[in-house]
């Protein structure tokens, strides 16, 4: 049995983003391979986000991505607000929208299996997603999306995490950005022109 040292479950904490007692055991059971205590990790992640799939996911953050001409805007909700504040749950509705923005996913199963540049947990986004559950402990979804992409120039405005507004303008960005500020304060009765009575 090879002797598991502080710096071999450093590294593979580093590599994973798993708890360290996680990354002791599945070192330990690994026999120190690293390579196999991460697939271990994953597996084990995967099983806890299994188990938490059920639970109801009543907080979420908003996340928007703007690219000129083309933006999105996602749902992304958890269990408890202290989630909401998580670097990685940032991050991870974040990257959602600028996928979203780029891509444009049929469904949220098509955004799911989009590729993510950041590999700790797999290659796709929703190999990301599972990996964050068995990291944090609670269940996370997305819950819907809206892309944009009509040719005209777009401008958000996201109001803490909770309320988001896009807007498409011709003319000035800054006049764009206070239209989507004063949307998100009043709720207005139409969003189009054809909503006007």
């Amino acid at each position: 049995m090879a002797a598991i040292t502080a710096s071999m479950v450093a590294e593979l904490r580093a590599k994973t983003d798993a708890p360290m007692m996680e990354c002791k055991k599945a070192l330990t059971e690994a026999d120190g391979d690293m390579a196999k205590a991460e697939e271990l990790l994953r597996v084990k992640l995967g099983t806890k986000a299994g188990k938490a799939a059920s639970r109801v996911t009543a907080e979420g953050v908003v996340a928007a991505a703007i690219n000129g001409t083309t933006g999105a805007m996602i749902e992304v909700n958890c269990e408890t607000d202290f989630v909401t504040k998580n670097d990685s749950f940032l991050a991870l509705a974040n990257a959602a929208a600028k996928l979203i923005a780029e891509h444009n996913p049929a469904d949220i199963a098509a955004l799911g299996a989009l590729p993510y540049e950041q590999e700790t947990f797999g290659p796709t986004l929703e190999d990301v997603r599972k990996g964050l559950i068995g990291k944090i402990g609670e269940n996370m979804s997305f819950r819907r999306f809206q892309r944009w992409a009509n040719g005209g120039q777009l401008a958000a405005y996201l109001h803490g995490t909770r309320i988001g507004v896009v807007v498409e303008f011709d003319g000035h960005a800054t006049a764009a950005k206070d239209v989507a500020m004063h949307d998100a304060a009043i709720k207005p009765g139409a969003l189009t022109p054809a909503d006007v009575p």
